[in-house]
């Protein structure tokens, strides 16, 4: 019900920073905790960050702990990720998703996905 759409992604040089935009429509964000996931060359989807309907709570991987935030815009309907301190490691397809609880970092936990936005980091 609710559809979602990424933007921001690039090509960026290691050390650099990125602020990708998960715009929402058809629903608004407040009614649900919303979620950041990737996913790299060879490798299944993971989790990289989320946060509760509030806003006041947030969950990272331990691999962008300390380097990625995540926070969003009620009044905008919008969803962001602030990426410093990039790595090549970091080059991946990234996608926006809206599920119940921020608390859950499966990709099945959350319901609603948008097509994702491409993150490339080069050395």
């Amino acid at each position: 019900q609710v559809q979602l759409v990424e933007s921001g992604g690039g090509l960026v040089q290691a050390g650099g920073s990125l602020r990708l935009s998960c715009a929402a429509s058809g629903d608004t964000i407040s009614s649900y905790a919303m979620g950041w996931f990737r996913q790299a060359p060879g490798k299944e989807r993971e989790f990289v960050a989320s946060i509760r309907r509030s806003g006041i709570t947030t969950y990272y991987a331990d691999s962008v702990k300390g380097r990625f935030t995540i926070s969003r815009d009620n009044a905008k309907n919008t969803v962001y990720l602030r990426m410093n301190s990039l790595t090549p490691e970091d080059t991946a397809v990234c996608y926006c998703a809206a599920g119940p609880f921020a608390g859950r970092q499966q990709a099945a936990d959350f319901a609603y996905w948008g097509q994702g936005t491409q993150v490339a980091v080069s050395s």
